[in-house]
């Protein structure tokens, strides 16, 4: 009925009449309100009556458990066990180191050691403007991290993807996926030092070159070798950047697929513009992991190269075995400050909130 007309039997008392879709009809139709012009509602059939004012149920805002309650552990923890660390860190850097304990004087003697050689500023010293051996160690650890991680992702890609994408059945997926957990479930050293009896001159790997005629006599090279502690850092954190691969692989709607498999798209286009890019977020995931896992690490260094290359990490752990903290804490500022770096470019090279 047109806005502004009387209702029929009905004197003109101003009814207005007004339709709105909060009165619209389950089938689609529209349904007329009378309301006068007074504010009174208003029915069909007259004016309704206003119901009682204690008739409303009173609504009740019960308070919940204090938010305090629940932030307060995890603050407490936090503050605890990253933030004072951090801070002493920060604060022992400028101490001075006597061999037996720390003196609280100021000093950046450290942070010069750490950056300068003698004869950095001397254009007529073969050390003029030459890195100091810390920064180079700083550099080889950046280094081998890169490599390790581009390693992990050609490994671990595809097992991820064989598990999302091939394996059908859930019970499966999550058996396999379990499977390549195994790893975690025995100790770090545990892991590499299972390194030795594979890679040495004795190992497996070398009994079976020479059973199969690769090789006239063991070969040195696997063990203590820039070889070997590649490939033992690979087998360490290769599952690190399995987990979240395989969870963005299995988030991806198969219906979408099949959509591109009936449009005629092959499988190397449907992998280019929708699997790759959609598994994004899950690979830069993993190599966060990879990449914050391999800057720290130390003893496979160790073990696995014999301590013929120095990481960061071992710098660090040797200067805190003579009590040379401040030099260990300038050490491990310098890491931390690499590793913000090499996430933030990460994270600039895949924006994970947008892809999520």
């Amino acid at each position: 009925m047109p806005a502004g007309l009387p209702l029929p039997g009905h004197s003109s008392q101003g009814y207005v009449c007004t339709v709105s879709t909060a009165d619209t009809t389950a089938n689609g139709e529209a349904g007329s309100v009378a309301t006068p012009a007074n504010g009174a509602a208003q029915g069909l059939i007259g004016s309704q009556p206003a119901p009682p004012p204690d008739s409303t149920a009173a609504i009740r805002h019960e308070a919940g458990f204090p938010v305090l309650w629940l932030i307060t552990p995890a603050t407490l923890w936090l503050v605890v066990f990253l933030v004072l660390p951090l801070l002493s860190i920060i604060v022992f850097s400028f101490w001075t180191s006597t061999g037996h304990g720390l003196e609280p004087d100021l000093t950046l003697q450290y942070y010069h050691d750490y950056f300068v050689v003698e004869g950095f500023f001397d254009p007529e010293d073969r050390n003029f403007l030459k890195p100091s051996v810390f920064v180079r160690t700083l550099g080889s650890t950046f280094y081998f991290t890169a490599v390790v991680m581009v390693l992990c992702l050609i490994v671990g890609y595809p097992i991820a993807y064989f598990l999302a994408m091939q394996v059908q059945a859930f019970k499966w997926q999550l058996s396999l996926f379990l499977l390549c957990m195994v790893p975690f479930w025995t100790s770090y050293l545990i892991r590499a030092v299972a390194w030795m009896p594979m890679l040495g001159r004795r190992g497996l790997l070398n009994k079976f070159l020479l059973s199969i005629g690769a090789i006239d006599k063991p070969v040195g090279f696997l063990l203590y070798s820039e070889f070997g502690y590649t490939m033992a850092l690979v087998q360490l954190y290769v599952v690190l950047g399995v987990g979240p691969i395989f969870f963005s692989l299995a988030k991806i709607d198969r219906s979408i697929l099949e959509a591109a498999r009936d449009m005629g798209a092959t499988p190397f286009q449907i992998f280019r513009e929708i699997i790759g890019p959609l598994s994004l977020p899950g690979v830069a995931i993993g190599m966060i992991f990879i990449f914050v896992m391999l800057m720290g690490e130390f003893a496979t260094a160790v073990v696995v190269y014999g301590g013929k290359a120095s990481t960061t990490g071992t710098v660090i752990l040797n200067y805190y075995a003579i009590a040379n903290y401040p030099f260990a804490a300038v050490n491990a500022l310098m890491l931390m400050l690499a590793m913000m770096i090499g996430v933030v470019i990460i994270l600039r090279i895949v924006d994970i909130r947008k892809e999520l």
